[in-house]
């Protein structure tokens, strides 16, 4: 059990982090902090946290473990504020959808990678954020990537690894340049594909809303993400999201001249393929 964790930000996913620890017993006291008093109040209402500060001074006394969940962009100034109230026995983690980022704002902050600081992202969350979104179960069964440096302590990971499962993740570990390429394609596209559908409607026919069916809902769903974390994630790890971008116009370019060319066979074998490949995906 850890004795004190600080969360610093306290939306849908560092809020469910430390739920989900308080509801396994993994914690004694949580304590928040953010720059907007009221979240914190609120998160401390719905019992997310224990204690909160704006000053950050009393926020890291005899700390344990900082979480950071806030915007990518952000990272920056916290690691500067929090730099003179730690020292290396605390774990410092993320739950950012870029790696590679954290770990260069991380080494020009402390001069070197820290031991103790272990990057991480816990691929789950949902298309509304905040504090009143926050689910203790929110991790269950969902996969959460660890980016430990060659530098990292191991038994620091061991630990960090064990906080995961305990809220039901499937912990894995890789390369901060494999994470970010992998998550450019699988979540960073596709919200690109959605935030663009729906730029290219508003922008040709506002109207268009008014014939949509479950299948748009269902496919537009994640444009209703977080914008600010969005953009975040898009200036972080612009080379992987604008290669896929790219990847993804040339098979659009190949469907527009299926379809140009009435290739009627080749298109339903690209369909088949891809509804196969969809069907095996998701079928556990």
């Amino acid at each position: 059990m850890i004795d004190r964790i600080c969360i610093i930000g306290v939306g849908l996913i560092g809020g469910s982090f430390v739920a989900g620890l308080k509801q396994t017993n993994q914690v004694k006291t949580v304590i928040g902090f953010s720059r907007q008093e009221s979240h914190l109040i609120k998160a401390q209402e719905m019992g997310i946290i224990d204690e909160y500060s704006l000053d950050i001074s009393q926020v890291l006394k005899q700390v344990q473990m900082v979480i950071i969940a806030t915007p990518v962009n952000s990272f920056q100034a916290i690691l500067e504020m929090i730099k003179p109230h730690i020292d290396e026995s605390v774990i410092i983690s993320d739950v950012g959808s870029t790696k590679g980022s954290v770990i260069q704002i991380a080494k020009l902050v402390f001069g070197q990678m820290p031991a103790k600081f272990i990057p991480a992202h816990p691929i789950a969350g949902k298309e509304k954020s905040g504090i009143e979104a926050v689910d203790a179960r929110l991790f269950n069964h969902k996969r959460v990537v660890l980016t430990p440096t060659e530098s990292a302590d191991i038994q620091t990971i061991a630990i960090l690894s064990g906080l995961w499962k305990e809220l039901g993740a499937k912990v894995e570990i890789m390369t901060d340049k494999k994470h970010d390429d992998l998550l450019a394609m699988t979540s960073h596209l596709p919200h690109m594909l959605a935030y663009g559908l729906m730029d290219y409607l508003i922008s040709n026919n506002p109207y268009a809303c008014r014939y949509v069916a479950g299948g748009f809902k269902d496919f537009s769903r994640i444009a209703s993400s977080d914008a600010l974390m969005w953009r975040d994630i898009c200036i972080n790890n612009p080379k992987e999201i604008v290669k896929h971008i790219e990847g993804y116009q040339k098979t659009l370019e190949k469907i527009s001249n299926l379809i140009k060319n009435n290739k009627a066979e080749a298109l339903e074998k690209l369909f088949q393929e891809a509804k196969s490949a969809r069907d095996t995906w998701f079928s556990s």
